[in-house]
């Protein structure tokens, strides 16, 4: 089972998208001092500047959206692994993984882009961080496991052939 290629990609997929709900995606700070920070949660402000006797208003907004796909992405991913004894379901559920990845990544291009952008009034685009890029990362690992699981099913009916 973990001693297949695909199944070492399907964990490192799974890992990526636990590190992905606690790494910070995008960060932006407005010329007040504010700093918004997007995580899988919320997109939140902490004050940079420490001010004495000025009032600090912390926004936040929900992003649960982001944290449900990139979870339900790690548990396809997850069972996916052991459902290796059947490749076609292993296919289906590779195939449902990236549509939740893609989401994921649409997902959060739309908070960086439009939300955050909104939000926060200040030149500049604001700084990707490590987060953003786990989602490609696990988009990457994921056609890798399909390519395996597919080359795993031709071998397998090959072989029946001969027989």
């Amino acid at each position: 089972m973990i001693q297949r290629i695909q199944s070492v990609f399907l964990l490192l997929i799974t890992i990526a998208m636990l590190c992905f709900l606690f790494l910070p995606i995008w960060s932006k700070t407005d010329a007040n001092g504010q700093e918004y920070v997007l995580n899988a949660f919320s997109l939140a402000t902490t004050s940079t500047t420490s001010t004495p006797g000025a009032a600090t208003t912390s926004i936040s907004t929900s992003t649960i959206v982001i944290a449900v796909l990139a979870i339900l992405a790690a548990l396809v991913a997850l069972y996916e692994i052991f459902q290796y004894k059947n490749r076609l379901t292993q296919m289906k559920l590779g195939f449902l993984n990236t549509l939740l990845l893609a989401g994921l990544m649409g997902s959060c291009f739309y908070y960086v882009s439009y939300v955050g952008e909104a939000t926060v009034k200040a030149a500049g685009r604001g700084d990707y961080e490590a987060g953003f890029y786990l989602p490609l990362l696990a988009l990457a690992l994921n056609a890798l496991a399909n390519r395996f699981i597919r080359r795993d099913e031709q071998l397998v009916r090959s072989v029946d052939r001969l027989r």
